[in-house]
């Protein structure tokens, strides 16, 4: 099966875009991987996929899969991508659109600087609903809030590591390094994914904070491994920052592939996300039967 498909990319963060508004590809989690294969497919981060609208007063459907076949609740540089793709394809003349994912509606804006914001919803801290499993655990005082002390299995982390745990969509712990550039990311990544207190595994991201209104970052994603950016990844970082007493209610991110801007003003408020989403080329690829 031949399919066409768009590459795209929002601050390093890949992506195949995948049109299904005019019917569905019936691809599984196969072909799913072979596309996000680097070395046989065309290589990503993630699958995207636009679908039409479920309901009334929703504009399209988005789909998210991880390049490990899995499909994923949030996908923040992706939803981005998302909004200039249906824009510069003609699949709406909107600005702004609203987009039903698994874990809700979107509100992504395109703005007259070429960039993208998007509303991601407001942040969640209910361990339950993360999911996070803090039975047993001590949360331990900071600002507003806390960081939980995990105990990892099989890793060179002897104390408890610190983490805030926030869903944005889908499941983060971040930790607060004193250099991102010397983390250990890709041992305490793995590591925290493994642990059984996120049923639904996490990403894990390292925040350096620079100053109250700049942070650097990267993040270890499920299913994905390190990507050059992470959208919900930013997003949590901030929040946790904000609730931490850290950060203003606004702060740039440097991640490994660029600048996103992420604003909350805390409580349920929703936080915004703002940066680039950037089309690479288009192209036709044979699916493996």
């Amino acid at each position: 099966m031949r399919i066409p498909f768009t590459k795209m990319q929002g601050a390093g963060n890949d992506f195949v875009v995948l049109d299904e508004t005019r019917g569905r590809l019936g691809l599984t989690p196969a072909h799913y991987r072979f596309l996000g294969d680097r070395h046989f497919g065309v290589g990503a981060d993630q699958i995207l996929t636009v679908r039409p609208s479920p309901a009334e007063g929703i504009d399209f459907e988005y789909v998210i899969h991880n390049a490990d076949g899995n499909e994923v609740e949030q996908c923040g540089n992706g939803s981005r991508c998302f909004a200039r793709f249906v824009h510069d394809k003609g699949l709406t003349t909107k600005d702004r659109i609203r987009v039903q994912t698994m874990k809700g509606v979107i509100e992504p804006r395109l703005n007259a600087d070429g960039r993208v914001t998007v509303d991601m919803g407001a942040p969640v801290f209910t361990p339950a609903e993360i999911p996070f499993d803090d039975n047993g655990l001590t949360l331990q005082s900071m600002g507003a809030w806390g960081n939980w002390p995990l105990a990892l299995m099989d890793s060179a982390q002897a104390a408890p590591l610190l983490v805030a745990t926030v869903s944005m969509g889908n499941p983060h712990a971040v930790t607060l390094v004193d250099d991102v550039d010397t983390a250990p990311v890709a041992t305490l990544g793995p590591a925290v994914q493994a642990s059984p207190r996120f049923p639904q595994g996490v990403n894990v991201g390292f925040l350096q904070i620079v100053d109250r209104s700049h942070v650097r970052l990267r993040v270890f994603e499920r299913g994905v491994g390190e990507t050059l950016a992470c959208g919900t990844g930013a997003c949590a970082a901030v929040v946790s920052g904000i609730r931490l007493g850290l950060l203003d209610a606004s702060a740039e991110v440097q991640t490994r592939g660029g600048v996103l801007t992420i604003a909350w003003a805390g409580g349920d408020a929703s936080v915004f996300m703002t940066g680039p989403a950037t089309t690479v080329f288009h192209g036709e690829i044979d699916l493996p039967e």
